[in-house]
């Protein structure tokens, strides 16, 4: 097989939902602070349509809130350590090494990305932090001791665009604003938009996904297994135009969507072929 240089493609993964079944909150730090979950999502969601304020700001100061009254520990290393409670489906873990040499036999490196809403620092406990590029996703700001104090990011349904334009144009930095706006001709940006693959499942994901999806690239909804309802509201987006495949989120060798993103990664492959054989 030819070989072909120098593509990059981006993997972007929305994280609850689409990488685990549920809320990273779920699994640990709700039930610590003496919640359920219906109740900890039910006084979040009351508080921030009381206060006409950002779910997602919302949530995060919840999580302060309630670790302070119940004197858990508020450090970085408890939020992680909340992470590794985190359940995942089927096949994530073994998915990135898998995906990685089956784009390198094709001369194509991988980097992989989480765009969420959830908690950076959740995420980086789970035993898959290490197989991302960067994750994009809610964090808090820490005082001298260590503490958390404030949110730091807070990453909803419409900012979480603007790491798909980071990503693009190569900006890894969340503070530097001023190069995410800088031109740069297509052709020359990290990762071309139409090498991009987007994985969602909810509504906080569907501008990512049509943006993808318009700019060429190729989004995918996933759904929770032998769930009727999720893969209604999934195929919903399809003919609504927003997403192009709908896949049960299974990452196991040769499920659905595995055999999907090779095939993708085919495509962009032989795209590139062509273009150079035009070129000459």
């Amino acid at each position: 097989m030819t070989k072909i240089q120098n593509i990059t493609v981006a993997l972007i993964y929305d994280f609850d939902g689409t990488l685990s079944p549920g809320n990273m909150q779920e699994y640990d730090f709700i039930p610590s602070v003496g919640k359920s979950n219906a109740e900890f999502w039910e006084q979040s969601n009351r508080t921030a349509q009381e206060q006409d304020a950002d779910p997602i700001l919302t949530y995060m100061y919840l999580m302060i809130h309630h670790a302070r009254a119940r004197g858990l520990s508020l450090r970085r290393e408890a939020f992680r350590d909340a992470g590794s409670h985190i359940a995942l489906f089927a096949g994530v873990q073994e998915w990135f090494g898998r995906m990685n040499a089956y784009a390198a036999e094709r001369g194509i490196t991988v980097h992989h990305y989480i765009n969420s809403s959830g908690l950076r620092e959740m995420i980086e406990g789970t035993p898959i932090a290490s197989e991302f590029r960067r994750i994009y996703a809610c964090s808090f700001l820490y005082d001298v001791d260590g503490i958390a104090v404030w949110p730091a990011l807070a990453v909803n349904y419409t900012n979480k665009t603007q790491f798909i334009f980071k990503i693009n144009k190569g900006i890894e930095s969340v503070y530097d604003s001023e190069g995410v706006n800088r031109y740069i001709p297509h052709e020359e940006r990290a990762v071309r938009f139409r090498h991009m693959i987007y994985f969602g499942d909810g509504t906080t994901d569907i501008p990512c996904m049509r943006l993808v999806k318009e700019q060429g690239g190729h989004s995918i909804a996933v759904y929770k297994p032998s769930c009727a309802e999720d893969r209604a509201k999934s195929e919903q987006l399809v003919r609504d135009g927003r997403v192009s495949y709908v896949c049960p989120a299974d990452y196991s060798a040769d499920a659905e969507i595995d055999v999907l993103v090779r095939t993708i990664i085919d495509k962009i492959a032989a795209d590139r072929r062509l273009e150079e054989l035009e070129s000459k």
